[in-house]
């Protein structure tokens, strides 16, 4: 029963924080936008959150680890992170903007690392079942994404604000469920640490990097690019529902999927799905290839997601998981994202929303092809469970 009430209060966090994320990236960059920012200006906002997100979580979860304090941690960084969003509401300036946007991501950044993380460890034995956690927060994003589409139309983007901060404040006593840190020595990043920068962790995380750069054009523009070629805030919301419902079809079936395939392959699978996807973005305007595109958001973001999450686990050794997943999420999410966001709002005006996703396409087949050559010269050999 216990176990049952952990994962359920792991489900209900993975829920909120992806409901968050459901107002924060189709729609943040869209308030801005109707805040008349420039492209550049938008995408320096994204790259800042980006820069905490590569720095914090690996602090914060080495800290972790250190003092074996990850509990009071998470806590803490839910509750000041809620108070700093609450700021967003008081300004409509870009320099204040930025400020509030790098105080938010010093404790918001390490929230994601530290929840799969803890759902690692709660698993156990069961860690190929992780999507069926997970999938609660892609039903959360999918219901908000869907919701204030509606409402964004009906009254104004600025709703997305008291939306964000709502949420927030709804993680922080959650937050409190999470369970006690396992007792143990405190240690430092030992040898067994070190594993994490091995030939195999860096190839890793560098084609894990490229994935993400080549996501910038979507998380940073693509709503943007659906309201410059005449689609609805409906239209928009459906758009990105699409994508969360197929990747909520992936997760359903995890245990499957990774029972039968090697993480190799389906993260090598998952990229050539990017390089079609952004393909098509890239050269096509009609509503049914644009939705039928979101559908391989099962790859590109859902087996991707997963694989990347269990990969890193095997690769990180006992004393260093939380370090290890901060690494993955920074280096990703963060690094890639920054550099994602900084590429493509510095291209955009020149370039627009079109040759930005061909680009895409390519920076997603080299990160696939890094990944592919050094499996091929490996032997194609699985990590050892």
């Amino acid at each position: 029963m216990a176990h049952l009430f952990s994962q359920a209060a792991i489900a209900s966090q993975y829920f909120l924080y992806f409901g968050v994320m459901g107002l924060y990236l189709p729609y943040f960059n869209l308030y801005c936008y109707h805040l008349g920012f420039s492209g550049f200006h938008i995408g320096v906002l994204s790259a800042l959150r980006s820069v905490t997100m590569v720095i914090f979580p690996m602090i914060w979860g080495a800290l972790a680890d250190r003092t074996k304090g990850r509990r009071p941690i998470y806590i803490l960084c839910n509750a000041v992170s809620a108070a700093a969003g609450a700021l967003f509401l008081l300004t409509e300036d870009f320099a204040a903007m930025a400020l509030i946007t790098v105080g938010y991501g010093i404790f918001y950044s390490p929230v994601i690392s530290f929840l799969e993380a803890i759902t690692m460890e709660s698993l156990g034995r069961e860690k190929k079942s992780y999507g069926r956690i997970r999938l609660w927060g892609s039903i959360s994003f999918i219901t908000v994404v869907l919701l204030f589409g509606k409402l964004i139309e009906s009254f104004s983007v600025r709703l997305i604000l008291f939306g964000i901060l709502a949420g927030s404040l709804l993680l922080v006593p959650i937050s409190l469920t999470v369970p006690r840190d396992r007792p143990s020595p405190p240690v430092l990043l030992t040898r067994r640490a070190k594993a994490l920068l091995l030939r195999r962790s860096v190839v890793f995380l560098t084609g894990g990097f490229l994935m993400l750069v080549s996501h910038g054009a979507y998380y940073g523009f693509f709503s943007i690019h659906l309201e410059t070629l005449g689609y609805s805030s409906t239209f928009i919301g459906i758009s990105w529902a699409v994508a969360s419902s197929a990747e909520i079809v992936a997760m359903l079936y995890s245990e499957a999927i990774f029972s039968r395939f090697a993480l190799e392959r389906v993260l090598t699978a998952s990229f050539a799905a990017a390089v079609l996807r952004w393909l098509i973005l890239g050269s096509v305007s009609a509503p049914a290839a644009i939705l039928l595109s979101q559908l391989l958001h099962a790859m590109t973001y859902g087996t991707f997601h997963m694989a990347s999450i269990l990969y890193m686990d095997r690769l990180s050794p006992p004393d260093a998981k939380n370090l290890g997943q901060a690494l993955n999420n920074a280096l990703t999410y963060g690094l890639g994202l920054m550099a994602g966001f900084f590429i493509n709002g510095a291209l955009y005006k020149t370039m627009g929303c079109f040759g930005l996703f061909q680009i895409s396409a390519w920076i997603a087949l080299a990160g696939g092809a890094a990944f592919g050559i050094f499996r091929f010269r490996e032997g194609r050999g699985r990590i050892p469970s």
